[in-house]
């Protein structure tokens, strides 16, 4: 079969992207990235702000969140969707729980009156959606969000309190070895708000029954003493501004805005609000950006060279057990900052790095990466859950969402474990691999597909993410040398037969058949099949930061290009540059070779006008929060180039 990617083209993409993505760096060699800015996060801190303005005891405290809060409302104002209600991101659709958070803010920070028409079409919209009940029909049983949130409405009076679920906050005061019993109505990383939110509700409508009134007022200062001790020095629970907002208003609408919890959360508020009187949901995600940046700048060749991330990387792994979930050490969380908590992806995410990193000139540090490996490994050993998958922060806490096992994550892990699996035989690494991988069989669909608990697809009827999901797993079994087996077959052809019209994916969910997307391109001397001799790309390739030559965009945080793009706007760069990579585990599948070409050849156009710089909001943080990032289409459209090349490289004869 004659390949239709044309060599010079491919390279000249990869050189761009590549180049794009080492000029993100920053001087120590890691990526930090830049997630984008939130209505919800933005919405929450100024309700805190305000609640708190109205308590504080010093006036120039007062003066100073009032204006932030303002400052905050009018970002907010200039963000609403054309239908009245406000999305996670400016690129997200609306929903519910957003738009209540946002009308609420505008009330708290007593500005409702300023802005009577976007706040009237805000209340059309939150009817349209069903008010409370479609708020709770958004998160079902889980109480993690929807309880705060309903918490923040009734100290704005847009609700009762009575409408506020009594939260049971007592339970913090038990030792934190039984929350995994207790079958909590809250997840694993939300025990702040369980504690200050739940507070919240028992001082402003207390309970009937007198034994659980009293119960509850014995809980009250234990139970803060529990949250004063899950707190880090930022201040920022999870270093993340809505779990850190909902503590803030909840304690300071009861009297404690001086409380010295309070005044570190609002400390992280004033440290993390950006020049536009916008927050983030997150400090950042360093750590995941790095390691994603590592494996995607080696799948061209294997070796990244001396990028000099690697005592960043190593600095950054967890040395004691942590505060808030009580985690063992030896694990990554996203970020450097001691807020974050490790994790299941992140700690994969570091070991596939480390291995890489060992290989490109990490010899001389061989000891210190083999000593942080093997730890790592002993935290993910320690983290399976019974079911063979693996969760987000805790073993067998739970199957609320984030807290049951994932198929994105458990894949992540398994890769890892098989990185390292021949350098510690006297871990139970093979045992684990195996039920890692049963658990991904028995959570494949019927059609083929795998969803992940951390990324989403606004497009998807139910917000999920298959592509993503699939991908992922694909990449599992590729590494593993199982792309023949039949769930990798079956989940390829489900992710053949997905994509868009233009060649991409991202868009729409409606079925394709395999075959569509193709481009009529004529053949440019590059050759089919295998993986083929060495590559014969330029070494080195560009290192020096800075913006590529032939680049087509400023170098704006923003990350959006004004150029008018040809390349169809509904797929992504991240879900398509994902999608590549799997395919490319079976690249002699002559089924899946015309869907493979047609998604290299959108992706090389797309890189062409400068839509590797424009991320889509496909991240998911926690409860259904989504996000976009700036280094995610950058790391992905790198990681699918550089595999490609390894599949279109022509021979060192000259094939033509």
């Amino acid at each position: 079969m004659t390949a239709m990617i044309d060599f010079h083209q491919l390279l000249a993409a990869y050189q761009t992207a590549r180049h794009d993505l080492l000029a993100e760096r920053e001087a120590s060699g890691h990526w930090v990235g830049r997630l984008s800015s939130s209505a919800l996060s933005t919405a929450t801190a100024a309700s805190a702000l305000a609640v708190v303005a109205g308590n504080a005891q010093e006036e120039s405290r007062r003066q100073a969140y009032r204006e932030l809060a303002a400052r905050a409302v009018g970002w907010l104002a200039g963000c609403q969707n054309a239908d009245g209600g406000w999305g996670d991101t400016d690129k997200s659709f609306s929903n519910i729980a957003t738009t209540m958070l946002v009308e609420a803010a505008f009330h708290l920070a007593g500005t409702a009156g300023e802005h009577a028409g976007p706040l009237g079409r805000a209340r059309a919209y939150i009817d349209a959606q069903g008010g409370i009940a479609g708020l709770r029909r958004r998160y079902g049983p889980d109480r993690t969000f929807a309880v705060p949130i309903l918490a923040n409405c009734a100290l704005a009076s847009r609700v009762s309190w009575r409408e506020v679920p009594p939260l049971p906050f007592e339970l913090a005061c038990l030792p934190h070895a039984m929350f995994r019993f207790l079958r909590l109505p809250v997840v694993s990383y939300a025990i702040p708000a369980l504690v200050a939110v739940g507070q919240a509700r028992y001082f402003h409508r207390w309970p009937r029954n007198p034994l659980v009134w009293l119960v509850r007022r014995l809980a009250v200062r234990r139970s803060l003493r529990t949250l004063a001790s899950m707190q880090p020095p930022s201040g920022g629970f999870l270093e993340a501004v809505p779990l850190t907002s909902f503590v803030v208003m909840s304690l300071a609408s009861t009297g404690r805005a001086e409380h010295a919890v309070t005044r570190r959360s609002v400390g992280f508020l004033l440290d993390t609000v950006r020049a536009d009187g916008s927050w983030p949901i997150d400090t950042n995600l360093a750590v995941w950006n790095t390691t994603l940046a590592v494996g995607a700048l080696a799948a061209a060749s294997g070796d990244v060279g001396a990028l000099g991330c690697l005592e960043w990387l190593l600095d950054a792994r967890h040395r004691r057990v942590h505060p808030f979930t009580h985690a063992a050490p030896g694990g990554w969380g996203w970020n450097d900052a001691a807020g974050a908590v490790p994790d299941t992806d992140d700690t994969s995410g570091a070991l596939l790095a480390l291995r890489i990193l060992l290989n490109s000139g990490g010899q001389q540090h061989r000891g210190r990466i083999e000593e942080a490996a093997l730890a790592g490994v002993d935290w993910l050993l320690a983290v399976q859950n019974a079911d063979g998958g693996w969760p987000t922060f805790c073993r067998g806490w739970g199957k609320l969402p984030f807290d049951r096992s994932g198929t994105d994550l458990t894949a992540h892990a398994v890769r890892a474990l098989h990185a390292w699996q021949h350098w510690f035989p006297n871990r139970d690494i093979d045992r684990a691999i195996r039920d890692g991988l049963d658990y991904l069989a028995g959570q494949q669909r019927t059609d083929g597909s795998w969803c992940p608990l951390w990324f989403a697809n606004q497009h998807h009827s139910e917000g999920e993410n298959p592509i993503y999901g699939t991908a992922r797993v694909l990449l599992a079994y590729r590494d593993l040398g199982l792309i023949e087996s039949e769930p990798a077959q079956r989940g390829l052809r489900w992710l053949a037969g997905h994509a868009d019209a233009g060649g991409g994916w991202g868009g729409p969910f409606l079925p394709s058949p395999i075959g569509r997307g193709t481009h009529d391109h004529a053949s440019h001397g590059t050759r089919p099949g295998g993986e083929g001799p060495p590559l014969l790309i330029p070494n080195p390739l560009p290192q020096t930061p800075g913006r590529s030559p032939g680049a087509l965009i400023s170098n704006s945080h923003s990350g959006i290009c004004n150029l008018q793009s040809p390349i169809p706007a509904s797929s992504s760069i991240e879900e398509t540059g994902l999608a590549i990579e799997a395919l490319l585990a079976d690249p002699a599948n002559p089924s899946l070779r015309p869907v493979l070409e047609g998604a290299i050849q959108w992706l090389l156009e797309a890189v062409a006008v400068g839509r590797h710089r424009q991320p889509a909001p496909i991240g998911l943080y926690f409860a259904k929060l989504g996000y976009y990032e700036q280094a995610y289409p950058l790391v992905f459209a790198v990681g699918a180039l550089g595999h490609a090349l390894r599949q279109y490289t022509p021979s060192a004869a000259g094939d033509h």
